[in-house]
């Protein structure tokens, strides 16, 4: 017996959906697909650098970042090499519209980055509902983003 989907049927699947997903919230967001990047390793994760500085945090880039445990989080650079600081994550849902999103980066900029501690949200179901959710924003792939996955 041959499965129907092969390791790179699904791998192809999750590219492309997570594809079409990452051009519309970066599009939400205000910025290009050329700042977003995305690993489809286990967990799946994405990285969408964001054009917001925050008034209390001057110089420090800030950035989304997407899992498939947690969902959105929103996340500012650090001074050093070190690993980005979470402020804030979306919750909800794994999928949430791009228009969600971006209301999510409103409110962290509107309240200056100062939220309380971030408690990631165990969002993770399996990969088949992943693929569901993301299956209609499916596209064709985009150079920048395929470099990272």
């Amino acid at each position: 017996m041959i499965p129907l989907l092969t390791g790179i049927d699904r791998d192809h699947g999750l590219r492309s959906g997570l594809t079409g997903y990452l051009a519309a919230v970066s599009a939400a967001v205000g910025v290009g697909v050329e700042s977003c990047t995305m690993d489809l390793d286990d967990p799946a994760s994405a990285y969408v650098a964001l054009d917001v500085e925050l008034p209390h945090h001057p110089g420090r880039d800030t950035a989304l970042l997407w899992d498939e445990r947690h969902g959105w989080a929103f996340a500012m650079e650090t001074h050093s090499a070190e690993d980005l600081l979470v402020l804030a994550y979306l919750g909800g849902e794994l999928v949430p519209a791009p228009a969600r999103v971006r209301g999510f980066v409103a409110a962290i900029r509107s309240a200056g980055g100062t939220v309380g501690e971030p408690v990631p949200p165990d969002l993770r179901g399996d990969r088949g509902e992943l693929f569901a959710r993301l299956r209609g924003t499916a596209t064709t792939s985009i150079p920048f983003l395929s470099r990272a996955g």
